[in-house]
């Protein structure tokens, strides 16, 4: 299982739609509003790294209103997990 996050710029007004629809993305497991430089945190899970990868550009910057992303590839070695 691969774990990513991106941060999300959303254009003015545009926010709840964007919000509402990443609600419908089943790869994203959790959204969070964020005030500064993003407007959304979302944690992406999928199987592998390259589908975060997908996730992101087929579901997410295709998203009305998204005017740009910034994405994070989780890792576990430094929970001690393997």
């Amino acid at each position: 299982m691969a774990l990513g996050f991106a941060l999300l710029s959303i254009s003015p007004l545009h926010e709840k739609t964007v919000f509402d629809s990443l609600k419908t993305v089943p790869e994203i497991i959790e959204i969070h509003p964020l005030f500064g430089e993003y407007d959304i945190l979302v944690k992406i899970e999928t199987p592998d790294i390259d589908t975060i990868g997908e996730v992101v550009i087929k579901k997410i910057r295709a998203l009305k209103g998204i005017v740009d992303t910034k994405t994070l590839i989780g890792t576990k070695s430094l929970s001690g997990q393997n």
